[in-house]
């Protein structure tokens, strides 16, 4: 392989690797609820507190990955992830459980502002958004993972076994990065790194927030990923149980082909910004039609199974947006401040990523249970709040002051 294959390859499996765990809660849910007495409210927390210690991660990864290089720094979070996946396995409580949870985002941090990183040192203009959309999309394979191979693992190993098994494969991603990757590309020098005291790192991330147009950009990225995630990674398989019937097997295969729909997406939006120009309306008309069919979950009393797993492909599948938001925040910030101002617009899809599942959660809560199943009407209030969140995101990204590109 070349050294640019090899780099897409590490990048691909250990983003793929973050996707997995983010989604790996969805498929099994009903079976963590059953055993461990979680409450819809827990659930949703137990999927947020990933993308709260993303949250917290993501400032000093970006000094990091500006300091150190993403291959140090995603070897060294890796192995945090690997005692989480299999403290995971063994939770008995939703305390537990959220701790995990949190040792796995923690784990994360950095996977994917790594490739944001790297795409920008390896790649420049076009060919940079071309490269980060075909890794965002090999990554896609982890959640098709967390899907019908995941529900299948559980049904033979249980869950825990399931969950135990992420652990090494964790493990295995990590070796591979460690092997395959390199901060920079072979015909340029590597990048010099001066030494910086906290006062000096501190003083480049607040510059990073002084941008002009940064807050239209973090406006849309807070809710664009987190609406799809949502439903996706937590909120789909208990929906499709208890309004629709459907198994283990029956979600994991609803579950994988909206997971299949994320890079067709993500493969079709880069040659559709070559043809047509200008991220802002592709941005703007793609963001409405997700909040369109989110609109359409919540307002379709009694829709058909088949109506309903057509919106949620349709969700994820224009849901592919956010990585046009990244390029233009990209735009924004100088090459010496790239990892900073990469993981400072993350800040917003990880915030988000962490509050909407706990307000879906919340929402979804509300509504006593029928049986052993929530109502439609809760999924629907809480499809609801989620088109509400995406809408107001539209609205940021078309009304506030834009910014020159560096």
């Amino acid at each position: 392989m070349t050294p640019a294959t090899r780099l897409v390859v590490a990048l691909a499996a250990m983003t793929g690797l973050s996707q997995f765990h983010r989604a790996a809660l969805g498929v099994i849910a009903p079976d963590l609820t059953a055993e461990l007495a979680l409450t819809p409210a827990v659930l949703g927390a137990a999927n947020g507190m990933f993308f709260a210690a993303l949250l917290l991660a993501q400032i000093p990864v970006g000094i990091a990955l500006d300091r150190a290089g993403p291959r140090r720094t995603v070897a060294a979070l890796t192995g945090i992830a690997v005692a989480g996946a299999a403290f995971q396995a063994f939770a008995t409580d939703g305390a537990t459980l959220l701790a995990a949870r949190f040792l796995i985002g923690l784990g994360s941090g950095a996977s994917f502002m790594a490739a944001v990183v790297l795409c920008a040192r390896w790649y420049s203009g076009a060919a940079m958004t071309l490269a980060l959309s075909r890794v965002f999309a090999l990554s896609q394979m982890g959640i098709l993972l967390a899907g019908a191979p995941l529900a299948a693992a559980s049904g033979l190993l249980g869950w825990r076994g399931a969950l135990g098994a992420s652990a090494l494969l964790t493990a295995i991603c990590g070796l591979l990065w460690w092997r395959l990757v390199r901060d920079d590309p072979p015909d340029r020098p590597p990048v010099f790194r001066e030494a910086e005291t906290l006062k000096e790192a501190l003083l480049g991330q607040l510059s990073i927030w002084r941008l002009p147009g940064l807050a239209r950009v973090l406006s849309i990225h807070l809710v664009g990923y987190a609406a799809a995630a949502t439903v996706l990674g937590l909120w789909a398989g208990p929906y499709l149980a208890d309004v629709h019937g459907l198994d283990a097997t029956g979600r994991g295969w609803a579950l994988a082909a909206m997971g299949v729909a994320m890079p067709v997406g993500l493969l079709l939006i880069g040659p559709l910004e070559r043809r047509i120009g200008g991220r802002r309306g592709i941005v703007t008309v793609a963001a409405a039609l997700a909040a369109g069919t989110l609109f359409a979950l919540a307002l379709w009393p009694g829709a058909p199974l088949g109506a309903a797993l057509v919106l949620l492909v349709l969700l994820v599948l224009f849901s592919a947006f956010p990585i046009l938001v990244v390029a233009e925040g990209r735009s924004l910030f100088p090459d010496h401040l790239v990892g900073r101002g990469a993981t400072t617009v993350n800040l917003a899809q990880v915030l988000g990523s962490a509050l909407l599942p706990m307000a879906m959660g919340a929402v979804v809560g509300m509504f006593p249970e029928a049986g052993d199943a929530r109502p439609e009407m809760a999924y629907r209030a809480g499809f609801g709040v989620l088109g509400v969140a995406l809408a107001g995101g539209v609205a940021g990204w078309l009304l506030l002051p834009r910014g020159a590109a560096k």
